[in-house]
């Protein structure tokens, strides 16, 4: 896809999803799985745009280094090094990330349970109250664009962004058992280049 195509689809609408033509059914796979990869990559970005983009929303001013910690710890308390693993970062920076969040009064340490020794990063009540409303936010979008849907085409998408996501945790199990990184430029595992 060349970089003008690439700038039409992300500000243009994204085409609906059609079957495959005879043609296409003709090719071998991987040309196939290219395309789909293709279509995937420039739906995802539009449509994160499209559904989570709110003007009133006051996360959308973090930067996204800190948008991902609060994610994380909107799911519960997490020590410095699970951050730092979990984000693919390095303790340092996580360090200094979690600075600027309790500057701001997002985050607070606190310390672990079962080891006194330990830190962990939790959401302060403002944090999490500011994350509580960004995900009503994002839901009240999506049941707003499903709602207009044929109750089928719902499933349909509910189903296959489910089976995605767990290919895609599926691979980051495998690359991580061998000891690579997601992303990393390693070859797929069916040969493609």
């Amino acid at each position: 896809m060349s970089v003008n195509q690439l700038k039409l689809v992300s500000t243009a609408p994204p085409r609906p999803l059609r079957k495959p033509s005879d043609r296409e059914r003709t090719l071998p796979p991987s040309a196939c799985l290219v395309g789909q990869a293709q279509a995937i990559t420039a739906y995802l970005p539009t449509l994160m745009r499209q559904l989570f983009t709110f003007e009133d929303d006051p996360i959308a001013e973090l930067p996204l280094a800190q948008l991902r910690v609060c994610s994380l710890l909107y799911d519960g308390p997490r020590s410095m090094s699970a951050l730092s693993r979990e984000l693919g970062v390095s303790l340092s920076a996580i360090t200094q990330v979690a600075d600027r969040l309790e500057r701001a009064r997002l985050v607070k340490r606190i310390l672990d349970g079962t080891d006194r020794r330990l830190r962990c990063l939790q959401l302060t009540k403002r944090g999490d109250e500011m994350m509580r409303r960004r995900e009503d936010a994002r839901m009240r979008s999506v049941l707003a664009v499903l709602e207009s849907l044929p109750a089928t085409a719902g499933a349909e998408i509910t189903a296959a962004l489910g089976t995605l996501a767990q290919a895609c945790a599926e691979r980051r199990r495998r690359l991580a058992s061998a000891g690579s990184q997601p992303g990393s430029g390693e070859a797929t595992e069916r040969g493609l280049q």
